[in-house]
C-alpha cells in the first residue's frame, strides 16, 4: 500500500467524501447519463427524455452504492440549456448524489448554474472540466455561481507522457487559486489502453506532490476501440478487459507494497 509524505487532500462534496490516503475512504464512481446518443434521451436539443427508464437507472446506481458501500456521483451531460435545466430538475428531485456539469458551451454551463444557484444545488456540483486549455470566462463563470469543485483535466495529445499531464495541472492550478475553487479532482485522461498506463503513473505522482484526489476514466482504455475488442475476444472477452480496465488504478493504488515518495 502507497504511503505518501506530504497530506493527503479529503474534500466533502454533497456528503460524499473524496480523496485521502488510501485506506481512509473508498473510491468514488461516477456514471454519466444523458450522454450523447444515450438510450434514455430522445431529443438532445428540447431535453426530451424517458423519465421511467432513467429513474431506474439512478436507483440502480443508488442500490449497488448501498450494497458495497462504494459512494456514487452523477455525471450529467448535456448540450443545450434547455435540456440541461430539465436534466437537473429531474436528477435533484430523483437522487441526493453530487452532480457533476459536463456542459461543452458558455451557455449550457451558464444555464445549469444558474438553476442549480437558485433552487439550492451548488453545494452538491462539479464542473466537468477545466483544461489547460481553458479560457479566463470560464473561470470568470464558475466564480460568478460560486462553483467550489472542478474536476481537472490533464488532457494531452501525448498520450503515454506522464510529465505533460504534470505541467498541464500546474498551469490549471495557477489559475484555479484565483478564481476560489477549493476542491481539485483530478482526471488523469484515459484515452485508450497506452494512455492508461500513463494516467495510473500520474496518479500517483499527483498524490506524492499535492496530495489531491485522483482518478481517471480508465474504461476509454477499452471503449474508444470497442468493436475490435469484441471481434478480436467477443462480448465475454470484451467485458473482461473493461472490468480489467477499470479496477486498475484502484488495486495498483490500493494493494501495492511499494511506497510514493
Amino acid at each position: 500500500m502507497f504511503r505518501f509524505k506530504v497530506n493527503q487532500k479529503i474534500f466533502e462534496i454533497g456528503g460524499v467524501k473524496i480523496g485521502g490516503a488510501p485506506w481512509e475512504n473508498p473510491p468514488v464512481l461516477v456514471g454519466s447519463i444523458f450522454y450523447h446518443k444515450h438510450k434514455v434521451v430522445k431529443d438532445e436539443n428540447s431535453g426530451n427524455f424517458d423519465r421511467g427508464a432513467a429513474e431506474e437507472l439512478i436507483k440502480n446506481a443508488e442500490e449497488l452504492s448501498s450494497k458495497t458501500k462504494i459512494p456514487a456521483m452523477l455525471d450529467v451531460v448535456s448540450t443545450s440549456p434547455n435540456a440541461v435545466i430539465k436534466y437537473l430538475e429531474f436528477i435533484s428531485n430523483t437522487t441526493k448524489m453530487p452532480i457533476l456539469i459536463d456542459a461543452p458551451s458558455k451557455e449550457t454551463m451558464e444555464a445549469a448554474f444558474k438553476f442549480a444557484r437558485d433552487v439550492g444545488l451548488i453545494d452538491r456540483i462539479v464542473y466537468n472540466s477545466l483544461t489547460a486549455k481553458s479560457k479566463d470566462e470560464e473561470f470568470e463563470l464558475l466564480q460568478k455561481y460560486n462553483i467550489k469543485s472542478s474536476i481537472f483535466l490533464l488532457y494531452t495529445e501525448r498520450v503515454i507522457d506522464v510529465d505533460v499531464r504534470l505541467k498541464n495541472l500546474e498551469l490549471i492550478l495557477e489559475k484555479a487559486k484565483n478564481y476560489g475553487i477549493d476542491k481539485m479532482l483530478i482526471d488523469t485522461f484515459v484515452i485508450d489502453i497506452p494512455s492508461l498506463s500513463a494516467a495510473m503513473r500520474a496518479i500517483i505522482e499527483i498524490k506524492s506532490r499535492y496530495g489531491l484526489p485522483c482518478g481517471a476514466g480508465a474504461h476509454n482504455a477499452i471503449s474508444s476501440q470497442r468493436k475490435s475488442f469484441r471481434e478480436r475476444f467477443g462480448v465475454d472477452g470484451t467485458k473482461a478487459c473493461e472490468l480489467s480496465s477499470n479496477l486498475a488504478p484502484i488495486i495498483m493504488e490500493l494493494t501495492s507494497s511499494c511506497t510514493a515518495l
